[in-house]
């Protein structure tokens, strides 16, 4: 499970994100929502030990990850915005080199690898070097990188950006069969429908700040719409939230809690 509590960075004069709050748990998929420059990046940069926060807390796992980043690490596979692959190096030798660099065996390599190989129908390219493969091809390579040591925690950003459909329709099976292994994952995404398609819970930030946090069907029910995206666009700020009617004089009602999954309203 990822927990974050109250974190807060700041970079000169940019509050990059003030003050987040949310959980991620096992055996869901959690999106996160907001606009460009919103502190999606900076909030996962966080979980993944790249930065560390000013303030506030955040755990994998239970581990933290400003005072035990090696441990938080072994049990995260990250996906960033960008493959980040050698050129030179086939998909096979990509993957491999990373496994060595965690500390994995060759026999263990080769196990998970013949694995991830099929999951992710990789035979066509994983012994050609990386340098001209194509986005889709890029991704599945980042990816399994990213899995090779099967962290039980998964965090991608904007994965299905510049995708295919055939390739998106991948990611979404195997997001799904990561959930139902007990994986959390936890990934940031502009695109309504693959979320409406995949989440459990919607977390949506906007100038650095958390604005909705819970099931997409609570959201759209207290943002009084059946379409996420206006859903967002009211939550964030950029579209007319519509005012509940009252009686004169009657104050204004508080804005609705949002139950954050179907499991959480039973308890």
């Amino acid at each position: 499970m990822i927990d974050v509590q109250a974190i807060s960075k700041r970079f000169g004069s940019v509050q990059a994100v003030d003050a987040v709050s949310f959980r991620a748990r096992d055996g869901e998929i959690t999106g996160l929502l907001g606009h460009n420059g919103a502190g999606k990046s900076t909030t996962l940069r966080i979980l993944s030990t790249v930065i560390a926060a000013d303030s506030g807390t955040a755990t994998i796992d239970g581990r933290d990850c400003k005072r035990t980043a090696l441990e938080v690490r072994k049990r995260l596979g990250v996906l960033p915005h960008g493959s980040g692959l050698y050129p030179n190096l086939t998909a096979r030798e990509n993957i491999a080199y990373f496994a060595r660099l965690r500390g994995l065996a060759d026999d263990t390599i080769d196990a998970h690898l013949r694995a991830l190989i099929e999951q992710l129908d990789m035979r066509d390219f994983i012994d050609r070097r990386a340098k001209g493969f194509s986005q889709g091809q890029k991704l599945k390579t980042a990816l399994a990188r990213a899995l090779i040591h099967r962290p039980h925690n998964i965090m991608l950003d904007e994965p299905t950006s510049g995708l295919d459909v055939t390739s998106v329709r991948s990611l979404r099976e195997l997001l799904r069969r990561l959930k139902s292994m007990g994986c959390c994952v936890l990934f940031s995404s502009h695109v309504m429908q693959e979320v409406s398609a995949l989440c459990d819970d919607i977390v949506i930030i906007a100038h650095g700040q958390v604005v909705a946090d819970g099931a997409p069907d609570a959201i759209r029910e207290a943002m009084q719409t059946n379409d996420l995206e206006e859903a967002f666009m009211r939550a964030v700020g950029d579209a007319p939230t519509p005012s509940l009617p009252r009686s004169a004089g009657e104050a204004v009602a508080p804005a609705p809690t949002l139950p954050r999954s179907a499991r959480e309203r039973e308890e």
